[in-house]
């Protein structure tokens, strides 16, 4: 499949990335590569495939998401090493 750099400068737009008239070329090229393999891939035979979404069988192993009561606000401090006001104290990494 054919890329121009055309099309090319317009992804770069659209996902805001900056390249320059060198990679323009190279990008078109493995653009043109990616398409030409989905291309091919289009071309099998999938009747009777089920879709997935993992090539594993995988499931959730988190809980329901469920409000339930929280720790009070000391229980939360007990082991903080800092506290002050109510809130964690940490180092300041912002100058």
């Amino acid at each position: 499949m054919s890329i121009t750099d055309k099309d090319v400068r317009h992804i770069a737009k659209l996902a805001r990335l900056k390249v320059d008239d060198a990679e323009v070329e190279k990008l078109a090229d493995e653009l043109g590569s990616i398409l030409g393999y989905i291309k091919k891939l289009e071309e099998l035979d999938v009747a009777g495939v089920e879709p997935t979404s993992h090539v594993l069988d995988l499931y959730s192993v988190t809980r329901a998401d469920e409000a339930r009561p929280s720790l009070g606000t000391e229980r939360a401090l007990a082991n903080a090493p800092e506290a002050e006001h109510g809130h964690f104290k940490v180092p300041r990494v912002i100058e």
